[in-house]
């Protein structure tokens, strides 16, 4: 998604495959002035491929689904160049992953002994070589302290890569804005779990495989519909999950032994499985809430619904078959789906490869790796930021709130990142996104106070010298809500789309030969040796210790101050 703001007429170049170029304004201008978050602020674009002359403009109509969208081809491929330019203007060939191999000289004070550790290739030491740094006491070898995981690396994977410093992500080698803008998940999902792009007769079978499965069997919807109206979207979207586990024996380790997932087959039929379910797991989560029942997911064959199409249709269809969703806010929804598919070694990923290190099967390990995106820290950070927006309440406020964040007395949300020092490259695609859904279904107020933030913390030494730049959670929460989507419900449209990074990595370590069950040391600082006391000799505990009362419920109350002769 591309957007160019002049003379506050937002225009928006071309949306992938589904969706065109649209002129908000409804009028086309003869003048394309870009303006790029990166800096950029001027620099017009010559020639065949670049600016259109006044009176040499190139026009272009495309019906298509009942809607016409005027465009102008030079244009839109001149946007999408500026803003894929910082991606695709970077080296060709990647430099020396942390500096080649080599040799690690370790000599240790405790005991003089000098030793030799190998640097392997990408850059690292084999932590198991450490184990030979010994200094007498227990006789353990020496162990790596690092909580978190901040430089720790337990696996090579080739699925996705990251710079945070220069603010690159790259699913398989292909930049992430290239992705948004050319791309459809369901390709992008392809790509991570096979490694290249589809040709056009493996895309449609993958795309057709996928929205075949689409259905829910008829016992784990009526899991979910054991669950109280007002659980967590995400508390149903992990029991439906579980419940999947339970519905497929045929694909269990624990019944078929193994060597199930060695078959490509029975591997492929799950992916599927997960992929397209999740979906139609959202929408009936989606529903726990307003009372309805989730409309079966729609034929593929009769409406041709894209993936998201396909989902707001379960969402909002109301039973009416012939409901179609707006293209442009499925293909803003599909964009959206890209940009979270994958993100390389983060906390519910890792969740994943944990569990499935485990030899456990897949529907468990995706769960496990749902609810851990299910934390505030994590897949929930979006909402995060909406409240704090809102708490904020208006741009004379924001002065106010960045001194609290100075002081430690308030907590700004959207900012900062464990791996991004640079700005989020997802955040600034959802940041000209917001623009597009903004004009299908009107501007969220607190967009205004969204950017007076951002540009208020990045004019700020403060900020700048902890290098906090805006991340995904930033904006796409805002996306979210002006599409009517509740609060609690943003961590669901994460979770739908990176069901494909998490299978990713999952076929991933099956493949890998260094795959082993994951069990980190700890370094233990409890009590030595302790012996067993009577329970009449035992010291009082202080009220830290004990165990604290356990308040009771009003309903609790009102039912013991009843009385019973039974």
């Amino acid at each position: 998604m591309v957007s160019s703001v002049m003379g506050g007429e937002s225009v928006y170049a071309t949306l992938g495959n589904r969706t065109r170029m649209s002129v908000v304004t409804g009028q086309l201008r003869p003048d394309w002035t870009a303006v790029r978050e990166d800096g950029y602020d001027g620099e017009e674009c010559n020639g065949p491929e670049g600016r259109a002359g006044k009176h040499e403009e190139k026009r272009e109509e495309v019906e298509e689904e009942g809607e016409q969208v005027v465009g102008t081809t030079a244009g839109a491929s001149c946007l999408s160049r500026q803003l894929t330019a910082g991606a695709m203007g970077r080296e060709a060939v990647r430099p020396t992953p942390g500096g080649g191999v080599g040799t690690l000289h370790v000599s240790d004070s405790r005991t003089g002994k000098k030793y030799e550790i190998p640097i392997i290739d990408g850059g690292a030491i084999n932590a198991g070589d450490l184990k030979k740094i010994t200094a007498g006491g227990d006789g353990v070898g020496l162990k790596l302290y690092d909580p978190g995981y901040f430089n720790t690396a337990p696996v090579r994977s080739s699925i996705s890569y990251i710079d945070g410093d220069k603010g690159i992500l790259r699913y398989r080698g292909y930049p992430i804005e290239e992705l948004a803008e050319k791309s459809t998940y369901l390709e992008t999902a392809y790509l991570l779990l096979y490694g290249k792009l589809p040709t056009k007769v493996q895309l449609s079978k993958w795309e057709s495989s996928v929205m075949q499965h689409t259905a829910l069997p008829e016992p784990v919807l009526a899991a979910i519909a054991a669950l109280p109206h007002d659980a967590h979207p995400m508390g149903v979207l992990i029991t439906g999950l579980a419940a999947l586990s339970a519905m497929h024996p045929d694909a269990n380790p624990a019944f078929q032994g193994q060597g199930v997932y060695k078959s490509k087959a029975v591997r492929e039929k799950n992916m599927v499985r997960i992929i397209a379910k999740a979906p139609t797991l959202a929408a009936a989560a989606y529903h726990r809430s307003t009372g309805r029942l989730p409309p079966p997911p729609s034929s593929s064959s009769s409406s041709n619904l894209s993936y998201a199409e396909n989902f707001l249709y379960m969402l909002d269809s109301m039973g009416d078959r012939s409901y179609r969703p707006h293209p442009r806010l499925a293909r803003a929804l599909d964009i959206m789906f890209i940009l979270h598919a994958e993100h390389e070694m983060n906390c519910s990923t890792a969740a994943c490869r944990h569990l499935a290190s485990s030899g456990v099967d897949v529907y468990s390990a995706v769960t496990g790796a749902t609810g851990a995106l299910y934390g505030p820290l994590h897949g929930g950070a979006n909402e995060a930021v909406l409240r704090m927006l809102m708490e904020i309440g208006g741009v004379n406020k924001i002065p106010e709130f960045l001194e609290g964040v100075k002081t430690k007395k308030r907590k700004m949300s959207g900012f900062g990142h464990r791996v991004y020092k640079n700005y989020d490259p997802r955040a600034k695609i959802i940041r000209h996104l917001a623009e597009e859904v903004f004009s299908i279904v009107g501007k969220d107020p607190l967009i205004e106070v969204a950017r007076a933030l951002e540009k208020a913390a990045l004019s700020d030494k403060y900020f700048v010298e902890r290098k906090l730049y805006p991340n995904v959670d930033f904006y796409s929460g805002l996306i979210y809500r002006a599409m009517g989507f509740p609060t609690a419900f943003f961590t669901v449209l994460f979770a739908i789309p990176r069901m494909s990074g998490y299978l990713a990595h999952w076929q991933e370590s099956l493949r890998d030969p260094d795959t082993k069950i994951i069990r980190p040391q700890q370094l233990y600082t409890g009590a030595w040796l302790r012996s067993y006391a009577t329970i009449s000799s035992r010291p009082e505990s202080s009220s830290e210790e004990s165990v604290g009362a356990i308040p009771q419920s009003n309903a609790s109350k009102r039912r013991l101050a009843g009385v019973s002769k039974l």
